[in-house]
Parts: C-alpha cells; structure tokens; sequence
C-alpha cells in the first residue's frame, strides 16, 4: 500500500511553529491541486490549532515523505522549520495513525471532542475537491467509524481534561442555564481561547475579550463573536458580568480584594463565579471570603483535571483494541483488492487451457463421449484451483501485512498466468 503521511503536532513542536504551519480552508483548496499533479493521485489534509497532517497515495508508487514536507514548507515557508519537526508515516502506520486521530487518544486533550469532527470536514473538502479515491474512501469510512465508536462505546471524552474546560465545567454547576448570562475572558493566550471557544459552545448570553493587546482581543472576539472591553476600562466594568474567567501572563495581580468587593456592591448580591487560570494569578484569593463569589483557582480546577484524567486513560486499552479491530477488517477488505484479480486471471487462464484441449478432442470423440469429457474438465479445474484459490483468500483475509499478501499475489500471477505461458500452443 503506498499510502504516506507527514504530521506536525503538539509532541514535535512548539505552538509557534504549529501557528505558522496552520492552513486556512483556503489555503487548503489553493494546496489540494499542487498536491494532485506533484505528489499525491489521491488524499486529504488536516489543519487545527495542534496539528497539520498530509496524507494520500503517492503518484510515483514511492514511499517517500520527503517531497510532501518539501511541498508544504515551500507552500507555506516557515523559518528553522526541520524535517525532524515533522514524524512520516506509511501504509499500514498511516491507517493506524489517522485512526488514532479520529479516536481522540492522539490529541494534546485526551479524548478531544471536536477532532473528529475536523477530520470528517478534512475528508469532505477532499471529497468536494474530487481528491479521493475508492481505498481513500473506505479509510475515510473507516476513520469516522472509528471516532463515532470511541465516544459511544468508552469513556474517553468524559470529564474535562483542560483547566479552561474544567473551569466552564464548574460554571455550568453553579449556573443551571447560561443562556442569559453574561461573560468575561480577561487575556487572549491560548488558555483564554480555549475558555472562550468553550463558554461560546456552552451558549453563554453573551461573551466579551479584554486584552492588553487590543488586536489579540479583536481576533479572539471575531472568533468568538464577542465584544471587546479595554483593559484600560476592566476594573470599573467587573460588575456587569455573572462569570468572569481570567488567564494573562501578567507578573502580579490585576484584580484586587478591593476591586471584587467594590464589584459585589455593585453587583447588590448576586452571584459572580471568577475562575483564575492564569500562573501567577490574576485575582486575590481572598475574593473567595466574600458572599456570593465562587472563586476557583489553577489548584482546584487541576484537581478535576487529574481526576478525570486518570479516568480516560483507563480507556486507552479499549480504544486501541477497537482500532486493531478495525485496522484488520480495513486490511482484509483492502487485502481482497490484491488476490481477487489474480484470482480471477488464474481461472481464465486454466479455463483457457480447458477450452483449447476441448477443442482439439471434440471431432475425434462421440457427443456422449464430449459431454463426459468437458464434465471432467471442469471438475479438474475446480479441483487445481481449489487449494491455491482457498489460501490466495485466506492469506489476505486474515489481516496480514499488505506487502506480504502482494508477494503472494505476485508469485501465483508469475506461476500460473505469465505472459510467456499465455502465448504457448498446447500441441498434441
């Protein structure tokens, strides 16, 4: 199989790298054609915050990542970028690979819920762009198979995993509905984003970005389709929001005891959760003494974290024996595309022979006699090919590497129907 791969991710790289690396849909459908006339008959491409991955047969037979890597960097040039930033994969390790994506045990958050949704949308933009093939499309059933069976048959996207997802998690707890409330993300990191995305998911009322860098805060509020509050302005506005979750990388803290207890009054006593997940922390601690503010901080969301955590690795055993299962039934299925050909020309070729030698007996024998004599041909031929025929078969389903089935295939096609015997006369 010549199926090959390159993956960039969050085990080979920095986030900076990945950022620079990360393809737009546009970028992906300017990408698609270079790929089909230089490198790939047929393939896909995956792009996300934490990995962006080429896969596809080669045009050429050769398993070879290299002029992928060269392709993608010179698309899309990246300073100090390696080859060793980039892991390859090929034919067997690559259906493995894509499952395991689609399955979420690949992710930087265990269990990532919203991979396999952009593994589903990658594959549909290669459908779309006419960039499959019919083995690309049986992986691509496959992989969502897989995905669909790793959340309904395990545990491992329960619980959050993420202090930003842990935080929005203790939200909904203290808030029955979100729907009418109002929330603020102080800082546009990473963290920040995560949290954002998620309290977007949950369906908060409204949400608004406070930055230092007002421009970060624009594209995370477009993101978001949020509203954008000054930094300069945060403190006088703390009041007007129900949950406030705050992630900088300030030095000290930007809120203070006194800043949350003005904002209480303000506020005339109701509730205002404030999640701190920033190192060092944004907001004085001391903000949990006060009455109706339920203050959570990096140590207690962690704690979740851990717990749950602990909770889906326990599930990586089933998921990576539900991947086994299906990488067999792919390989037997893709296996059947070797010996089912041969197979085929095996029998045309003995029947062939059949058919000659029938040929010069019918004028020298009764009509009786023929009839007893083509039976008895059949039946030979049934019984030469039955054994050959039974292991051509069983060898390819029974999930054996897909090199090893092709030199099977290959040494009955060179056996049974070379091109040579094909032209031999069989004379009397």
């Amino acid at each position: 199989m010549n199926l090959i791969g390159i993956s960039i991710n969050h085990r080979t790289s920095p986030i900076e790298m990945r950022e620079a690396l990360h393809l737009s849909k546009n970028e992906i459908t300017e990408l698609i054609p270079l790929l089909q006339e230089k490198v790939l008959n047929c393939g896909f491409i995956l792009s996300t915050c934490n990995r962006t991955e080429l896969f596809g047969f080669s045009r050429n037979q050769m398993l070879d990542f290299l002029p992928l890597f060269k392709l993608l960097t010179e698309f899309k040039p990246v300073e100090n970028i390696s080859v060793s930033n980039f892991v390859p994969y090929y034919s067997c390790s690559a259906v493995k690979h894509i499952f395991s994506v689609a399955s979420g045990i690949d992710s930087l958050v265990l269990g990532d819920s919203q991979i396999l949704g952009q593994v589903k949308e990658s594959f549909e933009v290669a459908e779309d762009m006419k960039f499959t093939c019919p083995v690309l499309r049986r992986i691509f059933d496959t992989t969502l198979k897989v995905g669909k069976r790793a959340i309904r048959e395990t545990a491992l996207g329960e619980g959050a995993v993420t202090v930003s997802y842990a935080a929005v998690q203790v939200v909904e707890k203290i808030f029955s509905s979100l729907q009418k409330k109002k929330g603020l993300i102080i800082g546009a990191g990473e963290t920040g984003e995560l949290a954002a995305v998620h309290m977007r998911d949950k369906g908060i009322g409204s949400l608004t970005i406070c930055n230092r860098t007002i421009e970060k805060a624009e594209r995370l509020a477009q993101k978001v389709k949020g509203e954008i509050l000054p930094f300069e302005n945060l403190i006088e506005n703390l009041h007007k929001f129900d949950v406030i979750i705050s992630a900088t990388s300030a030095p000290s803290l930007i809120i203070s005891f006194e800043n949350v207890k003005e904002m209480m009054k303000k506020r005339r006593g109701s509730p205002s959760v404030m999640m701190d997940i920033a190192i060092p922390r944004d907001i004085d601690p001391m903000a949990r003494e006060l009455e109706n503010v339920f203050y959570h901080d990096m140590d207690s969301l962690q704690i979740i974290v851990n717990q749950n955590l602990k909770k889906r690795e326990k599930e990586i055993p089933k998921v990576e024996k539900m991947l086994m299962e299906e990488m067999v039934s792919f390989f037997n299925w893709y296996n059947t595309l070797e010996v089912v050909p041969v197979i085929k020309q095996m029998r045309e070729f003995f029947e062939e022979i059949g058919e000659d030698e029938l040929r010069k007996i019918k004028p020298k024998v009764t009509e009786d006699d023929y009839q007893k004599i083509e039976n008895m041909t059949r039946r030979m031929i049934g019984r030469l090919l039955h054994n050959p025929t039974f292991r051509l078969k069983n060898i390819a389903g029974t999930g054996n590497n897909p090199e090893d089935v092709s030199s099977y295939a290959m040494m009955a096609r060179e056996l049974f129907i070379s091109e040579n015997d094909n032209e031999q006369k069989y004379e009397e």
